[in-house]
């Protein structure tokens, strides 16, 4: 069993979740985010800054976690952020940014530690895509952009590793109770003027509404260490309700016309007053 983990994102959400789960279960952690740039931020030596969207921050991180433990046995990638907005209203920049933090920000830590696993003859490698990876909601375009983009290339990514005793598992959470209000954004022309305003406030409701009474975050953290502790890593761990495991079956199995009518439709519903503030992730 893999006892060194390097994990990305780990100073909040189901990063931190995850991370956590992984001291209890008696794994060296080398945790990295960007606020661990602060020392009252870090809860212990094993604790450093990490920019993912940033070549030096990465490399810094690889070299000084490499002094701490070595070559891990275990990469995560959970750093992540949330842009909600309609997609044509989105400028180039805030797309840019969900996609050097999720999707990027994952390729720029695979060419800096797989060729480390693959000298050592071994290693496992995680990242967090998303129920959006495996469907789309209104006004999370970016993001469900980015998750998309994970699931293809780690898709790809497994079948070129396992030759060198690598194993990559995809982690697809639904709604969990994880605070991604830190990270959460919105189109800056989500404005009581843009044509769909109506319609956003509406669905990033009903977001909020599903992430408040989401599953445990704990729980999603305790199922990644269990995984990694398994003979062999599963290609995908998804990690949701019921009816979210459903809305991907369907997903796969209705025609395209029918199942946007039936998300759309989801999005679309009033939601309580007290459950109207706005964001999500799936």
């Amino acid at each position: 069993m893999g006892k060194c983990v390097w994990i990305t994102g780990a100073s909040s959400g189901l990063g931190l979740h995850t991370a956590n789960a992984l001291r209890q279960n008696g794994f060296t952690v080398v945790a990295g985010a960007r606020s661990f740039a602060k020392p009252e931020n870090c809860t212990d030596d094993r604790c450093l800054p990490l920019d993912v969207t940033s070549d030096e921050s990465v490399s810094a991180f690889v070299k000084k976690a490499l002094q701490m433990t070595g070559v891990p046995d275990v990469l995560i990638h959970a750093a992540g952020v949330l842009n909600l907005g309609a997609c044509e209203s989105y400028t180039d920049d805030e797309i840019r940014l969900v996609m050097e933090t999720n999707f990027f920000g994952l390729t720029r830590m695979v060419r800096q530690v797989v060729p480390l696993m693959r000298e050592k003859g071994k290693g496992k490698l995680v990242a967090f895509s998303s129920i959006n990876g495996l469907l789309g909601i209104p006004f999370e375009g970016a993001y469900t952009a980015s998750k998309h983009a994970i699931e293809g290339y780690l898709e790809c990514l497994r079948m070129e590793v396992k030759p060198f005793g690598i194993e990559v598992m995809t982690v697809d959470p639904g709604d969990h109770r994880s605070g991604s209000s830190l990270y959460r954004r919105h189109g800056k022309q989500m404005t009581p003027q843009s044509p769909y305003w109506k319609a956003y406030q509406r669905g990033t409701a009903v977001i909020d509404h599903d992430e408040k009474n989401g599953s445990d975050p704990a729980r999603l953290g305790r199922k990644v260490a269990n995984a990694l502790q398994k003979k062999r890593l599963p290609c995908r761990l998804c990690i949701a309700k019921w009816d979210q495991h459903m809305a991907v079956i369907l997903h796969d199995i209705l025609p395209v016309r029918l199942f946007s009518t039936f998300i759309a439709s989801y999005y679309n519903k009033k939601t309580k007053p007290d459950q109207s503030e706005k964001g999500s992730v799936l």
